[in-house]
């Protein structure tokens, strides 16, 4: 099976992840592209080789699935405009900044019958989805300690004028990639208490069923401060999540197999999709609301 992908977004990642994993893909034919700068469109679409749509519905009209590279706030509406039009999603992390727009998202996929998938990297790449299998199988966990630290804003960053990744932090950035790994393993999040701290970091401690979490995360930590770290323990003992192995295209190209495989065999559930989103999204919303609240409990609405 082939699908017709029409890419949104025009930025770093847009252009040498998501661009650079649809061209060529034995599965799709990669369409066109559309951004908020027409100047980049047609740049990046100049570079792969595909047309550049000056208007996102023409876009969204002449093909099968959308693969998104916005910021959250503008990718939901967004999204939600493809859903409705029956395009199926290959949606980038977070899926929103909000978690009412999160359920539109969500209602928007249901009721339109449509595939979704979210790209949270490391989960398409083998080696992690190993360690989080293995981790299920496993069983036992009490807990988990998560430290995510790094500063995107150096002036040799791509991502040094991501005004979205500047205002809402590493919480919104950064942590949906543990989430990713942390919630199948020790289930939902049913409330969390958390803090701000210096060097735009938020600490959390999330309260699972039977476990009990910890969050640590920035994205303008010191210069000298580089930590990416998940390690589990419980009955079994102690399990660290290994260094995540390739390339984000790779992982990316994975990620768009995987949605065209879920189209062709019918499936519109998936570990990794839109629900999944809107889940992850709950949980930052709660760690947002008992940051800003000094450290207030918060429930995580599902």
């Amino acid at each position: 099976m082939t699908l017709r992908f029409g890419l949104l977004g025009t930025g770093h990642w847009a252009a040498e992840t998501q661009a650079a994993g649809l061209d060529g893909h034995p599965e799709i034919e990669f369409v066109g592209v559309w951004g908020r700068d027409p100047v980049k469109a047609e740049a990046l679409a100049s570079r792969y080789r595909v047309r550049s749509f000056a208007d996102v519905d023409e876009l969204i009209g002449a093909v099968d699935a959308v693969a998104m590279a916005l910021p959250p706030d503008v990718q939901a509406p967004l999204a939600i405009r493809a859903a409705e039009a029956g395009r199926h999603l290959l949606l980038d992390k977070p899926v929103a900044l909000d978690l009412d727009q999160a359920d539109r998202l969500v209602q928007a996929v249901t009721g339109a019958g449509v595939a979704s998938l979210v790209f949270v990297t490391n989960r398409y790449r083998p080696n992690v989805q190993a360690f989080v299998d293995g981790a299920v199988a496993t069983g036992g966990w009490s807990g988990a300690q998560v430290t995510f630290l790094n500063s995107i804003f150096g002036a040799d960053s791509p991502y040094a004028g991501s005004s979205w990744r500047r205002r809402w932090g590493g919480l919104w950035d950064f942590a949906p990639h543990p989430l990713s790994v942390l919630l199948p393993v020790l289930g939902p999040v049913v409330e969390v208490t958390a803090a701000h701290a210096p060097h735009d970091t938020v600490h959390a401690i999330l309260r699972h069923a039977d476990a009990v979490s910890t969050l640590t995360v920035s994205v303008n930590a010191p210069p000298a401060v580089s930590i990416y770290e998940t390690v589990l323990f419980g009955e079994a003992g102690v399990a660290r999540m290994p260094e995540p192995e390739g390339e984000s295209v790779d992982a990316f190209r994975a990620a768009a197999s995987r949605l065209v495989g879920n189209v062709a065999a019918g499936v519109r559930t998936d570990p990794l999709d839109v629900r999944a989103g809107r889940d992850t999204v709950a949980v930052l919303a709660a760690v947002q609301a008992s940051a800003d609240g000094g450290g207030a409990p918060q429930g995580v609405r599902y």
